[in-house]
């Protein structure tokens, strides 16, 4: 039997502040609840420490620590929650540990996560709810329970970190490693998309995500993955490939699908006529949709016959409607050449029928070039006009000297050239060439007259009959030195020559004005220098052997 002093030290032990005694409750108020604990004076427990407060009654048996004796007001402070903190925290320690796995109820949102009751209170930072957690949404946590990982204990604070986040990735790698395992190429899963980007979908596959890239989710065109697809879609997938280390899987949608090509041959013959819609207009040709997965290309050069067209969307539009014919096949590059201009008969076919050599054709000028003019014989059909068939006399150095754009002119057909699609046409053929007659013209010795067509440094040409011209070199025109040709002749000028040399090779003809007024003696003396002369020797060498001539004569 316990001695006086014995039951007083006995009785200071068991309410010291920090002890967990045991206490009746007495009375339930709003904010607080009174309970009898055997001291000299009640002790006081805040009501939010109770679950529930309206299921709290009089005569309650609870555990509460004794916080401090005899406040001001001469009462106990008490607490509950401190109570089972310091019940449980060894209990805590004996069923889990660092690594471990224990189950909890979060009870609030604190700064950084969430505040969760495992038997203690355990904190469980935001990073570590789940795989991806805005912190705007931690309210929807409150009140659920979860199983958490112990990440970290430290007993000196009594404060245990938790995280949910390691389980559920830990969960994940496990049913990602399962589904590895279990799936095969073939396969066909359910998914959800998770992700579109530009060049394909993610697809969640319940625990693993494969990819379904733009190729494999139609056999048609897919301009962007977001046109036939958005995220939270679910569907069924062929797995197509398995990367077991890397973790990656291959998906398809259309291969649920028969592929187009399969039979393509049979079903659009070379040469059968097709229809189909524009889809797509590049600078080389258009992409013609005969069917969902089955796309044949009209190059550029097989849209017309005769037009020249720069790009196709010169002459079509996207989504058009539009007819063809079947050019060549592919099937291993599921490639078909398509023709529109096929439709029509080419007019090149005919061109040797209805424009044969020799044929006088009319039409307008539709274009000039440096090398020549384009003449318009019927819509899309052109003959060109080298600069070197414009005349048979006069040399000209740009169309444009004698032809303009849209004059009607008449011409000879020269030539056909099926393969490069080309007709040679001239003007000049039109007449004889003065050439092939001159000496029934002029003859050397001949006095002749004409106007100055044109000026140059070395001398003046002269236009003769039958389109041609002579030439007058600057020593030729005076007895006197002449410097300068234009401070003697101007162009239009009346002037007489004598015709002094024929140069049919060359087709050229040198005229004198000086010698116009010679007698015979110095006519026979200047054809004497003229036979010395070699063939092909030109006109300015002539003008030079003329100079030396009268020299020679002290002229």
């Amino acid at each position: 039997m316990l001695t006086m002093e014995e039951a007083m030290k006995h009785s200071a032990m068991r309410f010291a502040a920090g002890e967990i005694v045991k206490g009746i409750v007495i009375e339930v108020r709003p904010k607080e609840v009174l309970v009898d604990i055997g001291y000299k004076s009640e002790g006081v427990v805040p009501a939010n420490e109770f679950d529930d407060i309206k299921t709290v009654k009089i005569g309650d048996s609870v555990d509460v620590l004794i916080e401090k004796l005899e406040d001001k007001d001469g009462m106990v402070n008490l607490s509950k929650e401190k109570a089972e903190f310091k019940q449980n925290w060894d209990k805590i320690l004996t069923i889990c540990n660092e690594g471990g796995t224990i189950a909890g109820k979060v009870k609030a949102v604190v700064k950084g996560g969430l505040l969760v009751n495992i038997g203690v209170e355990a904190f469980l930072p935001a990073s570590q709810i789940d795989v991806a957690t805005s912190a705007k949404n931690l309210a929807g946590y409150v009140g659920n329970t979860y199983d958490f990982k112990v990440v970290k204990i430290n007993q000196e604070r009594q404060n245990i970190v938790l995280s949910r986040r390691e389980l559920i990735e830990q969960e994940r790698m496990e049913r990602r490693a399962k589904l590895l395992s279990d799936m095969t190429p073939g396969d066909i899963r359910k998914g959800t998309v998770k992700n579109i980007t530009d060049f394909g979908a993610f697809i969640d596959l319940n625990g693993i995500d494969g990819l379904l890239h733009i190729t494999d989710m139609s056999w048609g065109r897919v301009n962007h993955p977001s046109d036939i697809l958005k995220v939270g879609q679910d569907l069924d997938v062929v797995v197509l490939d398995i990367n077991k280390e890397k973790e990656r899987v291959s998906l398809g949608l259309k291969q649920k699908l028969a592929n187009p090509w399969d039979n393509i041959e049979a079903k659009y013959p070379i040469g059968a006529k097709v229809k189909g819609k524009v889809v797509n207009l590049v600078p080389y040709g258009a992409f013609v949709e005969l069917e969902p997965g089955v796309e044949g290309l009209v190059h550029v050069t097989e849209l017309s016959w005769t037009k020249r067209i720069a790009k196709p969307a010169d002459i079509l539009k996207p989504d058009q409607e539009v007819e063809a014919v079947v050019l060549g096949i592919n099937r291993d590059e599921q490639k078909i050449s398509l023709g529109v201009r096929q439709l029509e008969t080419n007019p090149w076919d005919k061109a040797m029928e209805k424009y044969p050599p020799g044929t006088h054709v009319k039409g307008k000028i539709r274009n000039l070039t440096s090398y020549g003019a384009f003449i318009e014989l019927e819509e899309g059909l052109d003959g060109m006009i080298h600069v070197s068939d414009i005349s048979w006399t006069r040399k000209i150095n740009h169309p444009s000297e004698v032809l303009k754009k849209g004059d009607e002119v008449e011409a000879v057909v020269l030539e056909i050239d099926k393969a490069n699609q080309r007709i040679a046409v001239g003007i000049k053929q039109l007449g004889v060439d003065p050439w092939s007659a001159i000496d029934q013209f002029y003859k050397v010795g001949d006095l002749v007259t004409g106007a100055v067509t044109k000026l140059a440094s070395f001398g003046a040409f002269i236009g003769l009959r039958h389109e041609i011209d002579g030439l007058v070199h600057i020593s030729q025109v005076s007895e006197e030195r002449v410097e300068k040709i234009k401070n003697v002749l101007k162009v239009g000028q009346e002037v007489t020559a004598r015709v002094i040399k024929i140069d049919k090779s060359e087709r050229r003809i040198g005229l004198s004005i000086k010698a116009a007024t010679y007698s015979t003696e110095q006519l026979k003396a200047e054809q004497a220098v003229l036979d010395s002369l070699k063939p092909g020797e030109d006109l300015v060498a002539l003008q030079h052997a003329f100079d030396a001539a009268d020299e020679a004569r002290g002229d």
